[in-house]
């Protein structure tokens, strides 16, 4: 095994996160900076998702996938930013040296701090134990994706959808596009999972039947799949008997959700949220053990890329505050969710380190109308914000202003109450 040099900070994943963390890096004075890719090329996900709607925030105009992504590799190329090609990390350690196998072979590097940008990946079909033969034709929404965006291959011609993630109700669209028959969506919640948008300008607008409270119970096929049958569930997401429906397909897309993919963050001991999934983080976005960062998907699921690399840059800042060791004081105050939301980030803030106003990002557990998302300091009610329509599909976020009684506070809670009529 060799050793290489040490670098400033390295960026494990060369997605939007990791990219836009490498060029905010590098305009806030950093020059060693590593960003190291499993994938032949950068730009992770964005390369495959060849529809607009991208950068409204970023850049104020609409862009596909990979525009977006290409404006965030030339700058990466522009400013000499190193990077590692097909290159593997098999393990972090705490002193943040980086174990990498790569076409130089199994080399150690080491890292003043490491951001961990490793993105999400999809639930497969054994997440939820679908009963029935394992034939082809049953894949993720995201592989179908890029088997037909990126190597013109169309997975089906007669599709079946299970779950409204916003992949699969781009597939939904993408598919009929290309001139596949897709049958339906089905979702096991009575609500759909993705955000509103898709919801229209994927199905409705294509006439694309969504089935709410439904769920595929089995699978028929030896080497192809034939067909599925589908199921109406009750309030337990249990499948009614009497309800099946038989509907031949030659293709069913999994869109059942996304995970961090943070199996390397577990190998190295950081403390992992139960409700994200991902890194608990303070309002550097530091994790549990020092010196490692986390921003984008593999930290939380998120919405819209424009707000993965703002988070990156922010990621940088906490990076940069480590780095010159401007924190001399290491007091935590503990950030929970509690009646009405799922989660929220960052799980704490330290006083030393707050600016003017601090953000908090947040899911709701239900949808719902008039609610009010409120923020106590020690029990005081210190912020509180009217939101019209909430879904949990749709990451929130309630920004405060930073005053004396955030500053010492041991504890900041978040809630949602329903507006009285």
């Amino acid at each position: 095994m060799k050793a290489r040099k040490e670098y400033d900070v390295i960026i494990i994943g060369g997605g939007p996160a990791g990219l836009a963390a490498a060029v905010e890096a590098h305009a806030r004075g950093l020059r060693s900076i590593l960003i190291v890719e499993r994938e032949n090329q950068l730009g992770g996900i964005l390369l495959q998702c060849i529809h607009n709607g991208f950068g409204l925030h970023e850049f104020k105009e609409e862009l596909t996938g990979p525009a977006f992504a290409q404006r965030y590799i030339d700058k990466v190329y522009e400013l000499g930013i190193e990077y590692l090609l097909e290159a593997s990390v098999t393990m972090l350690n705490p002193d943040r040296s980086v174990m990498i196998v790569s076409k130089e072979g199994f080399v150690r590097y080491f890292a003043k701090a490491v951001i961990l940008a490793m993105g999400c990946q999809e639930r497969p079909r054994g997440a939820i134990s679908i009963p029935g033969s394992r034939p082809a034709g049953v894949l993720t929404a995201g592989a179908a994706q890029k088997y037909l965006n990126m190597d013109g291959y169309l997975v089906g011609e007669k599709v079946f959808i299970l779950g409204s993630g916003d992949i699969g109700l781009i597939m939904a669209r993408r598919m009929t596009l290309e001139g596949a028959k897709v049958v339906g969506v089905a979702e096991i919640q009575r609500q759909p999972n993705g955000i509103t948008r898709n919801i229209v300008q994927c199905l409705h607008d294509f006439h694309i039947p969504l089935y709410l409270s439904h769920t595929v119970t089995r699978i028929y096929g030896k080497e192809r799949i034939q067909a599925i049958e589908l199921s109406q569930v009750d309030e337990n997401l249990k499948p009614i008997e009497g309800t099946e429906q038989y509907i031949e397909v030659d293709a069913l897309l999994l869109s059942i959700g996304l995970l961090p993919n943070n199996s390397l963050s577990e190998g190295v001991g950081i403390a992992l949220s139960k409700a994200t999934k991902g890194p608990i983080v303070s309002n550097d976005l530091q994790t549990s053990i020092p010196g490692y960062f986390a921003c984008g998907n593999v930290l939380h699921v998120h919405d819209v890329v424009d707000y993965v690399v703002a988070e990156a840059r922010r990621c940088v800042d906490g990076v940069m505050h480590y780095l010159s060791n401007q924190i001399s004081e290491e007091r935590h105050i503990e950030v929970t969710a509690h009646t009405g939301l799922h989660y929220v980030v960052p799980q704490s803030i330290k006083p030393q380190t707050l600016g003017a106003k601090q953000r908090f990002y947040f899911r709701v557990k239900s949808p719902d109308h008039r609610v009010k998302i409120q923020i106590f300091a020690d029990g005081m009610l210190i912020k509180e914000s009217l939101k019209s329509h909430v879904v949990p599909a749709e990451m929130e976020y309630i920004e405060v202003d930073i005053n004396d009684a955030v500053r010492q506070a041991q504890h900041i809670t978040l809630a949602l109450h329903k507006e009285e009529a």
